[in-house]
């Protein structure tokens, strides 16, 4: 198996991956909270794992990847009061049209889409378990994980815990001891909501995914992913649980994406500058949006402008051309479409480099311009074309862009074998109406 190194936030180091199970990976992304439609940024950890996820099965590990719906939330539980209708309602909703961006943007199915309220009984279990071993108290029917117990807090984020209870302001009558302390189950009037032996009420937002990780893994994992902006408190606050109740820190590897701005600055409602997902696929194609959320490193801010926008159609452009002309000529010369190349290594070796996207994106580059080298010839070699068709399929598969080999009929060889005679014979009539027959059935 090939060494591929990442860089851990929980250590800040770049480290190789060994994973618990020899050849598997047992992964783990945080999911959204559907109460909206998704917008581009949304869709930056989802593409990144995702590739991510293709690249580890390319090389061989059998990978168990798990993303959540978060569909218990305040947010749901308002816009359900605000349309006079169910919280069910509302998550199905977006659950529905979360997963359309997804299926737009060629993601693979998970594992699992677990969603927190399947989980209900096994939350309540966990937060009791915390109760009774001290790691949690519970205050006028709420519950409450005592941070101040937990002598690692901080682990991920490096926030000294002294520095966030001097910054904190302190609520007037509080049921908490510190103000550090976050809430497992929170009483509550309105929306939906459980019985469990404090009150009728909801978990807290960070119990959550400690409980599905538990329940769909069976025990720590290897890889925990998700935003930058959940690193602290949301990851830090499930690290803390995962400590009271097992003793670990719930993954070996945590890996963080960076945030998008939008043309240098942060996306946000008061700007005015939010652009959902599905409006950003059908102005530019599904394709192209993967790509600009891929030509960036992953830990570095990705800025959406009119020039990222333009690179990545380039991009996609070139490939698209390079693609159909290698599909076609190979098979004219009725050539095995699916082997594979050595000439994928450096692209392999980049992305087993912390996930070099750009430098990845690079080596694509320069094997589409080895080929449209090659295709220009009078005399191709056609043992080149073959290799660099191979490489390109499979960087693309990776990459989930959609250029799938495709075998062409007998019929369809007779009519471009049609259009060169014609051309050849300056039959400029009949070569144009065959032309645009070939470009319809995207043959070129």
């Amino acid at each position: 198996m090939r060494e591929i190194k990442i860089y851990n936030s929980l250590t800040n180091k770049i480290e190789t991956l060994k994973t618990i199970k020899e050849n598997e990976v047992s992964m783990y992304v945080c999911g959204p909270t559907v109460y909206n439609d998704p917008h581009i940024g949304n869709m930056r950890p989802v593409i990144f794992f995702d590739t991510f996820k293709r690249f580890l099965e390319y090389v061989g590990y059998e990978v168990k990847y798990v993303s959540n719906y978060t569909d218990v939330d305040d947010k749901i539980i308002n816009r359900a009061i605000e349309e006079n209708t169910t919280e069910k309602e509302i998550t199905t909703r977006y659950i529905e049209r979360y997963r359309n961006c997804l299926d737009a943007l060629n993601v693979e199915k998970a594992y699992e889409n677990p969603k927190v309220t399947d989980y209900m009984p096994k939350i309540i279990d966990y937060i009791d378990g915390l109760v009774k071993n001290g790691s949690a108290y519970v205050n006028d029917g709420e519950v409450f994980f005592d941070v101040l117990k937990d002598e690692k807090y901080g682990e991920l984020s490096k926030i000294n815990v002294d520095d966030l209870i001097q910054g904190a302001r302190i609520e007037e009558n509080s049921k908490k001891k510190s103000s550090l302390d976050f809430l497992l189950w929170k009483k509550t009037e309105k929306g939906i909501k459980w019985e469990s032996p404090w009150c009728l009420g909801r978990p807290g937002w960070h119990t959550e995914c400690c409980v599905m990780i538990d329940s769909i893994f069976n025990g720590m994992i290897d890889i925990h992913g998700g935003g930058m902006d959940l690193k602290f408190p949301h990851h830090e606050n499930e690290i803390a649980q995962a400590e009271a109740m097992h003793r670990h820190t719930i993954a070996n590897y945590w890996m963080h994406n960076a945030m998008m701005n939008i043309k240098g600055e942060k996306m946000s409602k008061s700007l005015g500058n939010v652009i959902l997902a599905k409006d950003a696929i059908s102005e530019y194609g599904a394709d192209t949006v993967r790509l600009i959320l891929l030509n960036c490193a992953y830990r570095s801010i990705l800025n959406f402008t009119d020039e990222t926008i333009k690179d990545a159609k380039s991009i996609i452009q070139k490939i698209e051309f390079v693609f159909k002309q290698l599909n076609l000529l190979l098979n004219v010369e009725h050539i095995d479409l699916f082997g594979r190349s050595e000439k994928i290594n450096k692209f392999l070796d980049d992305l087993s480099n912390d996930v070099n996207l750009p430098n990845a994106i690079t080596d694509l580059l320069d094997i589409i311009k080895e080929a449209n080298l090659e295709i220009r010839k009078k005399d191709k070699n056609i043992d080149i074309l073959k290799e660099d068709f191979y490489a390109l399929k499979d960087m693309c598969f990776i990459l989930g862009l959609h250029y799938e080999p495709k075998t062409l009929s007998q019929e369809d060889l007779e009519l471009y074998n049609n259009y060169l005679n014609a051309k050849s014979a300056k039959d400029f009539d009949t070569s144009d109406s065959l032309r645009k027959t070939l470009i319809l059935k995207g043959i070129i």
